[in-house]
């Protein structure tokens, strides 16, 4: 099930990004008394009361010296309305009210979005100053105050998040339904892709990099079962993302990644392999995602009866730190191959969420330990004292062991590729867990 996500917006030096630490409980965001420090998207994770959500740290809402200040306002404000379901607008109670926040607010009571008016830089405790009812006149109901700096407050605030949060739904009632995360830089076919499967111009094509800023998602039914597909906005290097715009869609094609099952990491077969796309294939990683790497405009390459082969066997150690993903060769134009990639999808969903008993996986790992020795040590030799799997998506799994010094990271992946080989866990990470105990 996808998080909701709370948006904390305001005019620059309000106390954003400390109030974003302060709720993640780290600190994530670069927090400076210089306007302006916080401009790439920074998101967090947050709990309260058995709610989770995502919070995301926006950079401040300012007018700038070239452009329109209402309309600048406008586009920002605008943008981080409608990637949120809840916003929090932070104020500075020494400022007091300005024109900018007066402004902002009005941008907000325009949208059906819930917003919660926080006043920041409320440090004594007690009684709200004076000052603080001022910011009744923005119109946005009760305020909360709050200090960021000392955490005052800030259970208030999110008590407030969590009354306006969507309610919880239940994973179960999508049943079979597969969501699939389209991501790749930019301009690598994304949306032609989705097109092409759809049977629609579902999204808007372009060579222009950047022509997707939105989150697309487009529900596919056919032989191989039900998917969401969700479009995303290439993603690229956070030095080259500079319009205010685009900083959004980067925050909503990693939202897309993480309510994904799968995610096809598509790549241009006439650029070949790049930076970027390793960057793009580790958040999918990271995020624990079944990933498929789609190689797409295999038409427009000229080949031989060796081509595909040479071409599989770069790619192989481009990606050697996600060695598990399969490769597809497509044409999003010509449709070539496309069959072939829901075939795939459902093959590495069901590998992303497959449960295996304590008592196989003890077989196999009895298995493999008699076929290659546990490493030692000084005379110690490793003990694994037995296995077993603490979740799915993607699958973990806890080992029991006498030294967890002595389980080195290249017995580990001995150990993951023999349950690969034995359940056939294609597409999808491997996670373990080490938990040190003494033996009886």
């Amino acid at each position: 099930m996808a998080k909701p996500v709370v948006a904390i917006v305001g005019r620059p030096n309000v106390g954003k990004s400390t109030l974003f630490n302060k709720l993640i409980g780290q600190r994530l965001s670069i927090v400076d008394d210089t306007p302006g420090v916080t401009r790439d998207r920074i998101y967090g994770e947050c709990e309260w009361k058995g709610r989770k959500f995502s919070v995301v740290d926006t950079g401040g809402i300012e007018p700038s010296a070239n452009d329109v200040i209402l309309s600048q306002m406008r586009t920002q404000a605008q943008l981080a309305i409608d990637a949120a379901d809840v916003i929090v607008l932070v104020t500075d109670l020494r400022s007091g009210v300005v024109a900018t926040d007066a402004d902002i607010a009005a941008m907000l009571l325009k949208s059906s979005r819930p917003v919660i008016l926080c006043v920041n830089k409320c440090d004594t405790v007690g009684d709200p100053p004076a000052e603080f009812y001022e910011f009744y006149n923005l119109g946005l109901g009760d305020p909360v105050q709050v200090s960021s700096v000392h955490g005052h407050g800030t259970g208030d605030l999110l008590d407030r998040v969590v009354e306006f949060l969507p309610p919880e739904t239940d994973e179960e009632e999508d049943g079979e339904l597969i969501k699939v995360a389209i991501i790749g830089k930019p301009n690598v076919g994304k949306s032609s892709l989705i097109n092409r499967i759809s049977g629609e111009n579902r999204c808007i094509v372009s060579d222009i990099a950047g022509t997707t800023r939105d989150a697309i998602d487009t529900a596919i039914e056919n032989a191989y079962g039900r998917f969401i597909l969700i479009d995303t906005a290439g993603l690229r290097r956070r030095s080259k993302v500079d319009d205010s715009i685009e900083k959004y869609s980067i925050i909503r094609a990693q939202m897309a990644i993480e309510r994904a099952d799968v995610c096809v990491i598509m790549i241009d077969a006439t650029v070949g392999f790049t930076d970027q796309d390793s960057k793009v294939a580790g958040l999918a990683h990271e995020a624990g995602k079944g990933c498929i790497i789609a190689v797409n405009k295999w038409d427009a390459i000229e080949k031989d009866g060796n081509t595909m082969s040479a071409y599989r066997k770069q790619l192989e150690n481009d990606f050697s730190f996600m060695s598990y993903a399969p490769f597809i060769f497509i044409s999003a134009q010509t449709g070539q191959r496309v069959d072939r990639l829901f075939e795939l999808i459902k093959h590495v969903a069901n590998s992303n969420a497959m449960r295996i008993a304590t008592g196989m996986l003890n077989d196999v790992l009895a298995q493999a330990t008699a076929r290659v020795q546990p490493p030692t040590d000084k005379g110690k030799r490793l003990k694994i004292y037995y296995m077993t799997q603490a979740s799915v998506k993607p699958p973990t799994f806890v080992c029991f062991v006498n030294s967890a010094e002595l389980f080195h990271f290249s017995y580990q992946r001995y150990l993951e590729n023999r349950i690969r080989e034995t359940f056939g866990l294609e597409g999808t990470p491997v996670r373990f867990i080490i938990r040190e105990r003494e033996g009886k």
